[in-house]
């Protein structure tokens, strides 16, 4: 689970994550991650947040929470890794729903390489 400070719940920083953010996709899911830079009036000492969209795409009630839980779990093993500061909004696709733990991992292995690199 991951802790207060870490979690992503004003809809303003999901709008800039997406919009401003780098993106990376594949079959399961979507990673935006924005690193606010000099010129973004954002605190550099606030932690890294992440946040998870799950559509009604994705399936009933349960489904978008399993997968919600699963996402929420792989994520905070990466929170170190990322920049300080950094905004991580990960959107759950409906194939998402019939992954494994193992392949939503993998995926968001490839994805988050991708935009940390870029």
């Amino acid at each position: 689970m991951l802790t207060a400070p870490h979690r992503l719940r004003d809809s303003e920083s999901f709008r800039v994550a997406v919009r401003r953010g780098r993106r990376s996709g594949s079959r399961t899911l979507v990673v935006h991650l924005f690193t606010p830079g000099v010129e973004d009036a954002g605190d550099s000492s606030s932690p890294v947040r992440v946040g998870f969209v799950v559509s009604k795409a994705v399936g009933n009630a349960a489904t978008r929470n399993r997968v919600k839980r699963r996402l929420r779990h792989l994520a905070r093993e990466h929170v170190s890794s990322l920049p300080g500061s950094a905004v991580l909004v990960v959107r759950a696709l409906p194939d998402s729903a019939a992954a494994t733990y193992a392949e939503l991992g993998a995926d968001l292995d490839r994805c988050l390489g991708r935009v940390l690199v870029a």
